[in-house]
């Protein structure tokens, strides 16, 4: 199993795909990590010698932020904006959605599980 990254790559997919299991690297970035360095990207990960999986991980290293480093930045952009008091942050506090969504009826993944409400009943049906 090759590991890149800290992360175990899937040994019998093909190269472009087990790349994307690395957090920060999505489809087309991985097919431009594999173009840049002349890899073909139907070659399965058990089929890269040592010095092709070598090269991809200086590549990844040096030119991209990935997995944890990638993740704290984001939570730091996450502190910062909680900390300004800006509407995304006071949104990330109260864990409703960021972006706008509705909230009456949706977002249950963001809200949690419904509570039902004692003494509620509903409107009666004409």
């Amino acid at each position: 199993m090759t590991r890149i990254v800290g992360v175990d790559l899937p040994k019998n997919k093909r190269i472009e795909v087990s790349l994307t299991y690395i957090y920060g690297i999505g489809k087309s970035k991985a097919i431009e990590i594999l173009d840049k360095l002349k890899i073909n990207r139907n070659t399965k990960t058990h089929e890269l010698n040592d010095e092709q999986i070598i090269l991809i991980r200086q590549t990844l290293i040096n030119n991209y932020q990935l997995e944890g480093d990638l993740k704290r930045i984001e939570s730091l952009n996450i502190k910062r904006l909680m900390t300004i008091s800006s509407y995304k942050g006071k949104r990330h506090q109260l864990g409703l959605p960021i972006r706008g969504q509705n909230t009456r009826t949706n977002a249950r993944t963001k809200r949690g599980i419904k509570k039902t409400m004692a003494g509620k009943k509903k409107a009666p049906r004409k």
